[in-house]
C-alpha cells in the first residue's frame, strides 16, 4: 500500500524495502530537501578547504545485543564506517548516542562499550563526542545506539555514487551473503547448526581503499545491509535508471546459511549483511578489481555476479541455475526485524 494508506508506522517501514523507500521519499526528503541530501547515498559529501567531507548517521536496534561474531557495539562502529567507505571516504571520527533502558545489566553494558571501543581502534576512527539517555523499564528494550561518522576525501577523488552505474558495467560482491542476518536469527530463535554461523560484521574501508584507484573504473559501492542484496541491487537499478542482470549461481552463499534460510522460509538475497559490499565497475577493470578484492582478507570469496544493461530502467533480474530468468523485486517490508 502507498504511504498515505498507513495511518501509523509499521515494522515494515524500517525494513529497507519498498515501505522504507516510500517513507523516505514522501516524508523525509520533501521536508529536509537540499542538494546534499537529494542524492540519497549512504553518506553525503560536503566540500571544505582542501577536500570533501563525507557525513553519515545510523541507528542500531539489534536483538540480541550480543550475537555470534559481534555485538551492537561493533555494529554501531562498523555500520557507520562502512557507510562512509561506500563514498570512497577514509573514515576519521564518530559520535555516539546511547539510549539505555533502566535495569540493563551494568556488566553487559560494559562489555558492549569495550567491544565498541575495540572496533573503533581496529577501524582507525575516534569516538569524539556522545550522549546518553536512560528511559524507564519497558521502554527501551535494553540498549539502542546511534552513531554519526565523518570521513575525508581528497578534492580530486573520483565521485562514486548510486546513480553512476552505466550499461556495460560489471557487478561484483565481496563475499558470501546472508551471514549476519542468519547469525543473529540463529541466536534469537535458538537454532543450532553443525557448523557455526557468525556475523560478517567488519569495517570495509581498507577493502575500499584497495579498489577505488583502479583506473577510475569504480562507479558504485553499496553495503547490502537491511533488505540484503536484493534491496541494494534494486536501489542501484532505480538510482542509475538501468537494469541489472545477475547470475544466480555466481552469488556466493554458505551452505549452512542456505540451509538456515530454507528452514526459516527466507530468501538469502533479502537477508542483511554487515561486512560485504556490492561494487559496480567498468568492464575493463572488472578482473583487476576482483583480484584486488580477493587479495584482501575481507574479500577472499569475492565474485563477479552480473552486469548492467540499458533498457527497462529499475529492473533487476536473475538467471537461475535452470536457465530461466526471474525478476528480483525490492523487499516489501521487514523480513528480519531488529537485525541491525
Amino acid at each position: 500500500m502507498p504511504l498515505r494508506a498507513y495511518p501509523r508506522v509499521v515494522l515494515g517501514h524500517g525494513g529497507g524495502g519498498t515501505l522504507t523507500n516510500e517513507l523516505v521519499e514522501h516524508l523525509f526528503v520533501p521536508a529536509f530537501a537540499n542538494p546534499s541530501l537529494d542524492a540519497l547515498g549512504d553518506a553525503c559529501l560536503v566540500t571544505v578547504p582542501g577536500g570533501r567531507l563525507a557525513l553519515s548517521t545510523d541507528g542500531f536496534v539489534v536483538r540480541p545485543l550480543i550475537f555470534p561474531g559481534g555485538s551492537i557495539g561493533e555494529l554501531a562502529v562498523n555500520g557507520t564506517v562502512n557507510d562512509l567507505a561506500m563514498s570512497g571516504a577514509a573514515p576519521r571520527y564518530l559520535t555516539a548516542g546511547f539510549v539505555i533502558e533502566e535495569g540493563l545489566d551494568m556488566a553487559l553494558l560494559g562489555t558492549i562499550v569495550h567491544r565498541m571501543a575495540a572496533a573503533a581502534r581496529c577501524a582507525g576512527v575516534q569516538i569524539v563526542a556522545g550522549d546518553t539517555k536512560v528511559v524507564e523499564r519497558g521502554h527501551g528494550d535494553g540498549l539502542y545506539i546511534t552513531t554519526t561518522g565523518v570521513g575525508f576525501l581528497p578534492a580530486d577523488a573520483p565521485r562514486i555514487g548510486p546513480d553512476l552505474a552505466r550499461p556495460g558495467d560489471v557487478i561484483l560482491v565481496s563475499g558470501t551473503i546472508g551471514d549476519h542476518g542468519i547469525a543473529v536469527m540463529s541466536v534469537r530463535e535458538h537454532l543450532a547448526f553443525e557448523t557455526g554461523i557468525e556475523s560478517d560484521c567488519a569495517p570495509l574501508h581498507t577493502l575500499v581503499h584497495d579498489i577505488v584507484d583502479a583506473r577510475g573504473g569504480v562507479h558504485v559501492l553499496r553495503d547490502p545491509t537491511r533488505g540484503g542484496l536484493a534491496a541494494t541491487l534494486n536501489e542501484i537499478a532505480q538510482g542509475s535508471r538501468v537494469s541489472l542482470i545477475v547470475e544466480e549461481a555466481r552469488v556466493p552463499i554458505r551452505p549452512q546459511v542456505m540451509a538456515a534460510c530454507d528452514l526459516l522460509g527466507l530468501d538469502p538475497w533479502h537477508v542483511a549483511n554487515e561486512g560485504k559490499l556490492v561494487a559496480v565497475v567498468a568492464a575493463e577493470v572488472a578482473d583487476e578489481v576482483l583480484a584486488r578484492l580477493q587479495a584482501h582478507p575481507l574479500g577472499r570469496e569475492a565474485a563477479i555476479i552480473g552486469n548492467v544493461q540499458a533498457g527497462r530502467p529499475g529492473l533487476v533480474a536473475a538467471r537461475t541455475r535452470l536457465g530461466a530468468t526471474r525478476v528480483v523485486p525490492m523487499p516489501l517490508g521487514e523480513v528480519l526485524p531488529r537485525i541491525c
